[in-house]
């Protein structure tokens, strides 16, 4: 009895120790976390409910000042329509590009390997040397626009038009393809190949293996796949800055165009106000994804 209660007490005290280990390893990381992200957070949060000043208090009216206020309206339309148009297409076509790199006819070839170590290339390139492609392109005086005219086409105002949303578009779909290819096939690796052979003993077919096994197996890489991408959506933001300044076409000019021209006007109780906002909306979008994704990790 004695020799069972010392062990007893020897497995407590080691795990006491390795728990207390592992908050040490783990407090520079929440330091870090409570100076530079949680601590500005409560001040933005607090900022929002005061004046410029920040010593009159002012309640909800900045808040109803953003919502009201145009300027904030058309960019939360824009960036909706960003996401709600960009993130099907790239979710969607780097899935596909993802399962033809991964079927067995291709897999191990030589073409496949070359092509999976460039799908990290666009991402990789300065943001600087895209923004020099796109005024190489789509300038008024472009390439593009050279083309047409050889053509015989009407040129056009590719970044002073509609078609500087699209432009945007194909570059965000362009520079995260194939990284996100990079996840889905890390998801498709992960998939035990047993059952896909007695799926094909029993008589399914491509669609029916794709939609019973792939699809439901591939359900925790879609929900971290498209948290990913929803956050590198905003980094487009740059390229967009730098090729038509702070006051873009009309279709490009996003959220972080908004807070910009607020930073650089010092309107910083509605900065704070729309940054509170937008934090809440991305911490619910982000929160419901983790959920199913546990859920479907539960499933497994």
């Amino acid at each position: 009895m004695q020799s069972n209660s010392n062990r007893g007490r020897n497995c407590c005290t080691a795990t006491q120790r390795e728990t207390r280990a592992a908050w040490l390893f783990l407090l520079p990381s929440l330091t870090g976390v409570v100076l530079f992200v949680l601590l500005p957070f409560a001040e933005t949060v607090r900022r929002s409910l005061f004046d410029t000043m920040g010593t009159a208090w002012v309640g909800l009216s900045n808040y109803r000042s953003v919502i009201q206020n145009g300027a904030f309206q058309l960019a939360v339309h824009n960036t909706a329509r960003f996401l709600g148009i960009c993130l099907p297409i790239l979710l969607s076509g780097s899935l596909v590009l993802a399962l033809v790199l991964h079927s067995r006819p291709l897999r191990q070839t030589r073409a496949a390997r070359i092509f999976k170590t460039t799908f990290l290339l666009p991402i990789a390139i300065p943001v600087a040397s895209i923004v020099l492609l796109w005024q190489t392109l789509f300038a008024r005086q472009g390439l593009c626009n050279g083309w047409l005219t050889c053509l015989g086409v009407q040129p056009i105002d590719f970044m002073g038009t509609g078609t500087a949303f699209w432009v945007l578009t194909g570059t965000y779909l362009w520079k995260n393809c194939g990284y996100t290819s990079i996840l889905w096939t890390a998801g498709l690796e992960a998939i035990p190949v047993d059952q896909y052979e007695a799926a094909r003993v029993d008589g399914a077919g491509t669609w029916q293996q794709f939609w019973h096994i792939t699809w439901p197996e591939l359900q925790p890489t879609f929900a971290l796949t498209l948290i990913l991408s929803l956050l590198n959506a905003f980094k487009v933001f740059r390229e967009a800055y730098l090729v038509a300044g702070r006051y873009p076409q009309q279709s490009i000019y996003l959220l972080q165009h908004l807070f910009n021209n607020w930073f650089l006007s010092l309107d910083l109780p509605r900065l704070a106000a729309a940054a509170v906002l937008v934090a809440l909306v991305l911490l619910v979008v982000i929160l419901g994804l983790l959920k199913w994704w546990d859920h479907c990790a539960k499933d497994e």
